[in-house]
């Protein structure tokens, strides 16, 4: 996407806070086309800004503030922070659903409210909002819209937080949260508000951050044809970040699966070496798997591929336009699909 002069200011400001927030989604960028890595990493930076909101002041107020400027964001009159107007242009161009930046300030407001997780299927509601979110944006970004496309999308953006958990499960523990399913640690023995007391590693702990890893692998699977589905030079940078997120449960193994007294890294040869083979090996085109969106990101999918592909500016024409759209997208769900998500 084309920034206009006066916005390439607020981009460069993006770019410096992904270069020191997530290194794993700064390395994967590099092999994304420009078209595709500049909105990227203005939705980063807005995704990255409200996160540190809530985990610096935290509560209903945040939240609350966060929700008025995605209004004014949407609204075409964002307000005078970087991240802000570059994510109102990236709005505009791509019309990105709101349902789905709603979605991930919920998942914030889980964060902010302590919410727990007894089960795989309410982590998995968690990590569809704080991270399917970022894939279905993505794919929105790349133009895969199809519920194919936007499943395994979400799919990906689940896994990696799935990993993610896995990886900060000491981190986590000394900050007084807990995201493994409680239900597992009472299924080996742990009470888990015992153990969050005072964490520690044990064989247990191991047993559970290794049945989760291999829970995210079951979705970075699926995730694999919807990586062949993209455009050919998109290809390369997601399968480098599917790789690298990937590497870092591997390096969890590597480690015994003690994730609580050590901290799994990725050596930065081993990343190069990765981001090297995805793309020797994403060249190959592909259809993104039919199989069903998790439960935890139907509506995420629905939000996407039910909505107009491009901005409604008000006139009639345009109205008439998305109603055709839609009719058109919910005829065909309706064929193809069983009578919905």
């Amino acid at each position: 996407m084309p920034f206009a002069p006066s916005l390439q200011a607020d981009l460069a400001a993006c770019q410096d806070l992904m270069r020191g927030g997530s290194r794993t989604f700064s390395a994967a960028s590099h092999v994304l086309p420009a078209r595709i890595s500049e909105p990227a990493t203005a939705l980063y930076a807005f995704c990255r800004v409200a996160d540190d909101l809530i985990d610096c002041n935290g509560g209903a107020s945040a939240l609350n503030a966060l929700r008025d400027r995605l209004d004014q964001v949407y609204a075409g009159t964002p307000s005078a922070l970087p991240a802000d107007r570059a994510l109102a242009g990236v709005v505009a161009h791509f019309a990105i659903p709101r349902a789905l930046l709603e979605a991930l300030l919920d998942g914030f407001a889980w964060d902010a409210s302590g919410r727990q997780y007894e089960t795989l299927d309410e982590l998995q509601d968690y990590a569809a909002r704080v991270a399917g979110t970022v894939g279905a944006m993505m794919a929105v970004l790349m133009g895969a819209r199809s519920p194919a496309q936007v499943a395994r999308a979400c799919d990906l953006g689940t896994a990696m937080q799935l990993t993610n958990i896995a990886r900060d499960v000491g981190e986590d523990a000394r900050a007084g949260r807990l995201y493994l399913p409680r239900s597992w640690l009472r299924g080996v023995g742990i009470d888990p508000e015992a153990w969050l007391a005072e964490p520690h590693f044990a064989p247990a702990i191991g047993a559970v951050v290794e049945r989760l890893l291999q829970a995210a692998e079951t979705l970075y699977a699926r995730a694999d044809s919807g990586i062949a589905a993209l455009p050919w030079d998109c290809r390369p940078g997601i399968r480098s970040a599917r790789l690298l997120y990937a590497q870092i449960g591997a390096e969890i193994a590597r480690n015994g699966f003690d994730s609580v007294t050590r901290r799994a890294v990725v050596p930065v040869r081993r990343k190069l070496r990765l981001v090297g083979w995805a793309v020797l090996t994403a060249m190959l085109p592909g259809k993104a798997a039919p199989a069903p969106p998790l439960q935890a990101c139907r509506y995420l999918v629905q939000a996407v591929t039910l909505a107009p592909s491009h901005v409604v500016v008000g006139g009639i024409g345009d109205r008439v336009v998305w109603v055709l759209e839609l009719f058109a997208r919910l005829q065909q769900q309706q064929i193809h699909g069983g009578g919905g998500l």
